[in-house]
């Protein structure tokens, strides 16, 4: 239960709703219990009329008196089914009260997931697969929801007419009470018992079901890649291997569920036998009267359900303790990467790295080593070097998506720590190496990174057309307003890019950071691209990294990256002159398109 802690903020927030939910129940269970007094006094009455009736026999009274315990039953039927009608009412104001609440907490539980997720560092989604973040946030949150509504309900149900009906039959009579109550503690003692089996197959149950989630998101994620190499038969074989677990881990926790039905059964049927028996008895000795184990029999009945839902109620509760401790596990990460300056920052795109060493936390590999550049504001710097030469890692590091492990990166000569975390992004047009687009309009998609009232459609069109590819979209039908498929499938490859490039540059960033953004571009459409963006980057730090030279020759200044450090630096024309690394990788590319 401790986990389940965590709502306490939830029931405090929606306490009139909890308040309303327990008087609601108790004015239901009150016009519960009427019922059975009413039966126990008609019961007694019919008793006594019949004795009377007996003794007036030769009178003309004797039919009136017949008479009077007619209209005299009626009138308690009507008046006991005005009660049940009465608690139909109160049942559904408590059903509007105590589950209207739990919607409301599973809406803020997973606003309050999906908020916390977003501001996890992008190391916490290199660790933890999709489809059990999803299965968190869906199914764990579905079955939190159970325990703040059914549960708590019929917890409350059971609380309040156990008191009510415990003190009316104590009322009555101690001993028969006693007798009564005999088979409860057992009950307990087998619930706390069972309930600790329940909660732990719960856990394994939750877990392989995210086990599940992440292997059937990954494989639709990358179906093409199954299609392609033909493994649709090898993933077959291992998700059914997968569901089996998830079948007998399942099946274990319903075989202990199925234990309380004949259980509660059993104890529920024991109590009736103990009340007709020993109420039976006292009847005989006058100490009680036959309505009175009529009511008892009706207040065992009434207690029948909702003793029987204690197990269900307890499962419920363990299921979402279970899930509950699963969400908390990542509600109670801590993002690696925060904002410790609140107040608003200016960013003009001056970028310094001092002695930068970086290594990723889950991999353990180094990706850049004392790292030391400079690019002014409005200059442009382009980082060349092979694959897994530490490129990616510096626009990561600049973004603030990771934090330098050694060293100092500077913005504007200010520590980027000391930056508003949300102003540096805000500043930045990244365009990333592996791009991503939402299953979403292809403007919306451009616009992505700017609100509603910060653009128009004439700013759309341009940025496409500054990205070379408002012709491709204009061949659609339904041209900015097709929709596009999960990650953009709709589009190629260098389409893709350059809607990507788009989103970057309609923000009219300080600083643009192109991250092997031409890769999937032909030389002409590259010439061509790099010509819009001139324009564009004047007075605008820009940071283009690539492996092809013809993407960055024109910058001002040039850094070849090497295993993490920087190898040579210069502009083109120096960098060809040293005849190094530079110049072989020119050449290279060079012959590559003569052949092409």
């Amino acid at each position: 239960m401790k986990a389940l802690k965590h709502l306490n903020k939830y029931f405090i927030k929606y306490k009139w709703h909890l308040i309303s939910g327990v008087l609601f129940v108790t004015f239901s269970n009150l016009f519960s219990i009427f019922p059975a007094q009413l039966i126990r006094y008609t019961f007694d009455m019919v008793e006594q009329t019949i004795i009377q009736y007996q003794l007036l026999n030769g009178f003309d009274v004797q039919n009136e008196f017949y008479g009077l315990l007619s209209k005299s039953l009626l009138l308690a039927g009507g008046v006991v089914l005005l009660l049940a009608l009465l608690k139909g009412v109160f049942l559904f104001f408590t059903r509007q009260t105590v589950i209207v609440m739990s919607r409301l907490i599973e809406y803020d539980l997973k606003n309050e997931i999906f908020e916390h997720y977003q501001e996890l560092s992008l190391a916490f989604y290199k660790r933890n697969k999709t489809g059990d973040l999803m299965n968190r946030i869906s199914e764990d949150v579905s079955r939190v929801r159970m325990y703040t509504g059914p549960a708590i309900m019929y917890s409350l149900n059971l609380l309040v007419l156990f008191v009510l009906v415990i003190t009316t039959m104590l009322t009555v009579n101690v001993k028969l009470t006693l007798y009564v109550l005999l088979p409860l503690p057992l009950l307990s003692i087998s619930i706390y018992y069972v309930s600790n089996v329940i909660n732990i197959k719960s856990e394994k149950v939750q877990r392989q079901l995210s086990v599940l989630n992440s292997f059937v998101q990954e494989a639709f994620s990358g179906i093409r890649v199954l299609k392609a190499y033909n493994r649709d038969v090898e993933r077959d074989t291992y998700f059914n291997n997968e569901t089996e677990k998830y079948k007998d881990t399942s099946l274990e926790l319903v075989k202990v569920n199925a234990l309380f039905a004949p259980l509660m059964t059993l104890l529920i049927g024991l109590s009736t036998i103990l009340t007709v028996y020993i109420g039976g008895q006292l009847a005989i000795d006058n100490e009680i009267t036959t309505g009175n184990i009529a009511e008892f029999v009706i207040y065992v009945n009434m207690l029948t359900w909702p003793v029987a839902s204690l197990g269900w109620v307890t499962s419920l509760t363990q299921r979402a303790a279970a899930s509950q401790e699963r969400i908390n596990e990542f509600l109670h990460t801590v993002p690696e990467v925060q904002n410790e300056v609140f107040t608003p920052t200016a960013v003009r795109g001056g970028i310094t790295f001092k002695d930068v060493s970086f290594t990723y936390p889950d991999s353990g590999i180094q990706a850049i080593k004392d790292l030391n550049f400079t690019v002014n504001p409005g200059d442009s710097l382009a980082i060349i070097g092979r694959t897994g030469s530490g490129k990616s890692t510096i626009a990561n590091l600049i973004c603030r998506l990771f934090d330098v492990d050694e060293g100092t990166i500077e913005m504007d000569g200010t520590p980027i720590k000391s930056v508003n975390l949300s102003d540096l992004r805000s500043s930045i047009g990244y365009v990333p190496q592996e791009v991503f687009l939402f299953s979403d309009s292809i403007r919306n998609n451009i616009a992505f990174g700017l609100k509603r009232d910060e653009y128009n459609e004439e700013d759309v069109i341009t940025a496409a057309k500054q990205a070379e590819v408002y012709h491709n979209i204009a061949d659609f039908p339904k041209g900015m307003d097709t929709i596009l498929g999960e990650r953009g499938i709709t589009l190629s490859g260098g389409q893709k890019q350059r809607v990507s490039i788009a989103r970057a540059i309609i923000r009219q960033p300080q600083i643009l950071i192109l991250d092997d953004a031409l890769s999937a571009v032909d030389t002409e459409t590259e010439e061509k691209i790099i010509q819009h963006l001139k324009p564009i980057m004047e007075g605008k730090t820009t940071l283009i990294i690539s492996h092809r030279v013809s993407s960055v020759k024109h910058c001002n200044k040039i850094i070849v990256l090497e295993d993490g450090t920087i190898a040579e630096e210069g502009n083109h024309t120096q960098l060809i002159d040293k005849q190094g690394i530079y110049f072989d990788l020119f050449q290279q590319q060079l012959l590559e398109e003569e052949k092409a």
